[in-house]
């Protein structure tokens, strides 16, 4: 009885703050984070207790795991993590709600982009949509204080959930135009309305990008903002959507799960550009010379674990969902710090975090390096397409004149390792960019440390650098409705 009561106070508290953004960003100070993330804790566990007794698929994975019997939420480490091999391709789409049934009504069901293999299905009630609705709306309102946006949503729309949840989400706070990714129509609403509104503008970044490549617009007349999505974003393209954009935020998320379950802040972006320019901050902070993506995330709603692999298990941690997540493992290479511990061990290299941005919240950081399966191990190294995003970037002219890429590990018939990068031209480029081996060979030895390792032991022919004009050869037949796939 007194969980129950406990439970409902609870229930009450979380509404209550997805409500009030300036509640909300009261909690961000740092004597509420112990509490927030005992919450947390707290409904996760009974999320664990539910789904034990009325989720089909997860009674059976427990079984079939022969998981241990745990009796308190601090324990919840220690169940075993499920992930899309084990659980979402084993158990089917209604054992895997509770009562192992879909119900008749007020569900969405929603289709991931099949970026990393066949899309899979995921069921979405109305609670679970409202919750994301307030936590999209409460980003909102934290990013941008002065509101009164027209938004224009060039995500994916139809069965893929990141499209369909913006829009969703937003048409309450904004002037919403769904748009999917299409350049001309971008284009067209933009002249439509003119310069006279203020525009938010949400997108894959490699759409964005050959968007502004291509636009015979002048961008500069108009006040644009950008949110993007989907994939990771290096800091040499936010420099470069910066000559167009006023702010440019990225937010962390996966169909699997939730979007928006981390955004970045002005606090995270500081963070990222200072760790952009001393490697060797990064390296103490986040073990690798590239910054990750860096986000803040909500501890009420999400218990987020780093697995002994270096990869993100994630627990949402409401009752309410139709389908239970538990311990779910996306594959996303990365970690977590607690805000606390994160500004003193910037103290001690001499950095104050409070100086790097105002009205900085204490919230926990999570930091993403990039998924697991969307790199190529080459010669004991991994290749990750952060890693061409970055040396692309940080070249202006590569940055307008090439559209995307494509890596690829290949064994020849004389069974030698090469790696192959597929480049693709800007559309409508003609730009002559001559031999560009040397550029990323030289390139990934920068800014891939495990790859400046092995070049002694390869030789530059290791690595091969193809240029093919614009949806031609690897890049033919593209869906742009779906996310960039960078790993042949």
């Amino acid at each position: 009885m007194i969980n129950r009561i406990m439970l409902l106070a609870l229930g009450i508290l979380r509404r209550t703050l997805q409500n009030k953004p300036r509640f909300f960003a009261l909690l961000g100070a740092p004597v509420f984070q112990p509490l927030l993330t005992w919450i947390g804790q707290v409904e996760a566990w009974e999320v664990y207790l539910k789904a034990s007794r009325d989720c089909p698929a997860y009674q059976r994975f427990l079984s079939d795991q022969h998981a241990p019997a745990i009796r308190r939420a601090k324990d919840l480490s220690l169940l075993p993590a499920t992930t899309k091999e084990n659980y979402v391709n084993k158990y089917s789409l209604e054992d895997r709600c509770y009562g192992g049934r879909i119900p008749s009504k007020g569900v969405v069901i929603d289709e991931s982009s099949g970026s990393s293999g066949t899309p899979n299905n995921w069921v979405r009630g109305p609670a679970e949509r409202n919750s994301v609705k307030a936590i999209i709306q409460l980003s909102y309102a934290l990013r941008f204080e002065q509101g009164d946006f027209l938004i224009l949503n060039c995500f994916a729309l139809g069965p893929w959930a990141t499209g369909m949840n913006v829009s969703m989400s937003l048409v309450d706070v904004g002037i919403m135009k769904s748009i999917g990714p299409d350049k001309a129509k971008l284009e067209n609403a933009i002249k439509l309305f003119g310069p006279r509104y203020r525009y938010l503008i949400n997108g894959y970044p490699p759409f964005i990008k050959n968007f502004v490549d291509t636009t015979s617009l002048d961008l500069s007349q108009y006040e644009l903002h950008l949110v993007v999505g989907g994939e990771g974003m290096s800091e040499g393209l936010r420099g470069y959507f910066g000559k167009w954009f006023k702010s440019v935020f990225s937010s962390y998320g996966a169909s699997d799960l939730e979007i928006n379950i981390g955004a970045e802040t002005q606090f995270t972006v500081a963070l990222r550009q200072l760790c952009w320019k001393n490697a060797t901050t990064s390296q103490i902070l986040f073990s690798r010379e590239d910054p990750p993506m860096i986000f803040q995330y909500n501890p009420l709603d999400y218990i987020i674990e780093r697995s002994p692999e270096g990869e993100l298990v994630f627990t949402i941690a409401r009752l309410a969902n139709i389908a239970p997540k538990i311990r779910y493992n996306l594959h996303d290479r990365g970690g977590v710090w607690r805000h606390a511990d994160l500004k003193q061990k910037l103290s001690e290299l001499g950095i104050d975090a409070d100086s790097m941005a105002k009205d900085m919240a204490s919230f926990p950081i999570l930091y993403v390096s990039g998924r697991n399966d969307l790199s190529v191990p080459f010669f004991g190294c991994k290749v990750f397409p952060t890693d061409l995003d970055h040396i692309i970037h940080q070249d202006a002219r590569l940055a307008k004149h090439l559209n995307s890429f494509q890596i690829q590990n290949v064994e020849d018939a004389q069974f030698n390792r090469l790696l192959y990068l597929h480049l693709e031209q800007g559309e409508g480029s003609t730009e002559t960019l001559g031999d560009l081996h040397d550029v990323f060979y030289d390139g990934l030895a920068r800014v891939n440390q495990d790859f400046r390792e092995i070049t002694k032991m390869i030789t530059p022919q290791h690595v091969r650098v193809t240029l093919y004009p614009y949806g031609t050869g690897p890049f033919a037949s593209r869906d742009i409705r779906v996310k960039s796939r960078y790993v042949s």
